[in-house]
């Protein structure tokens, strides 16, 4: 990611105790100091740690940083403990237990309960992992209470992936997958969905449910083996397999 890049370019090795830091400049506090290895060809910061930029911060109690040719060549960051990344300018905020870049891929991994990552309009959370990789325009969150927030779909399950690309540097999501061995849940402004499998396609506004499906609009409850809703016109549609029929149920609501 561009933040990756900035921070590859313009990394100085500065003393831990610093008031203040001038334009350009990446400013590292740590309260264990820096130990560079260089045969293994990276350094290790410890103990509270905190760098700030021009264009991010990052936290995190243990941070190590694999560098190529010399130490402002930086191929991976890698940092664990309580670890935050925050960047108005590139609409970043990741939180978790560890987080994981990778410059040349421009990936960026977070894992641990809680975790949160962020990326302008698209929010991702889970107890497990979220991985984004932002040149080939993928991302994947897996674990327990995974979520994710999208073009005002709000989704939940398992195992939640997807592609997006990106549009005058923002990124818009085209797909989104999702399933869960129990139930995944996928919400609209006006709709609630219940299904194993769900697929939401951005060019068509279509989202496919698949297995176990439940429909929730208003006052009607309809279930069924396949349910479609387009979410651009407001309809929708629920089908059954040859064992099972669908069940509609439509209570009368009390003004």
């Amino acid at each position: 990611m561009k933040i990756i890049l900035r921070l590859a370019i313009f990394l100085i090795l500065l003393p831990s105790q610093l008031q203040s830091r001038n334009d350009g400049e990446t400013e590292i506090t740590t309260e264990d100091g820096i130990e560079v290895f260089q045969n293994q060809k990276y350094y290790l910061l410890k103990k509270n740690v905190e760098i700030q930029s021009d264009s991010f911060t990052l936290y995190g109690d243990i941070v190590k940083i694999n560098y190529d040719k010399d130490l402002y060549d930086i191929t991976e960051i890698f940092a664990e403990g309580n670890v935050s990344l925050i960047s108005k300018e590139y609409g970043i905020n990741a939180k978790g237990k560890k987080i994981d870049i990778q410059i040349s891929t421009e990936q960026i991994k977070v894992e641990g309960k809680n975790s949160k990552l962020i990326l302008e309009d698209v929010d991702m959370y889970s107890d497990g992992i979220i991985i984004v990789k932002n040149i080939e325009g993928s991302f994947i969150v897996i674990g327990k209470n995974s979520r994710m927030v999208a073009d005002d779909i709000d989704i939940q399950g398992e195992n939640i992936d997807g592609t997006f690309t990106n549009d005058a540097g923002k990124r818009i999501v085209e797909n989104i997958n999702v399933k869960d061995k129990q139930i995944s849940n996928i919400k609209t402004d006006d709709t609630n969905m219940f299904a194993k499998r769900a697929v939401y396609n951005k060019g068509t506004s279509i989202i496919d449910l698949y297995e176990n499906v439940k429909i929730i609009r208003g006052a009607e409850v309809i279930t069924g083996d396949y349910g479609k809703l387009d979410t651009k016109n407001k309809s929708y549609k629920v089908k059954s397999n040859e064992t099972n029929k669908v069940k509609v149920l439509i209570t009368e609501e009390n003004e």
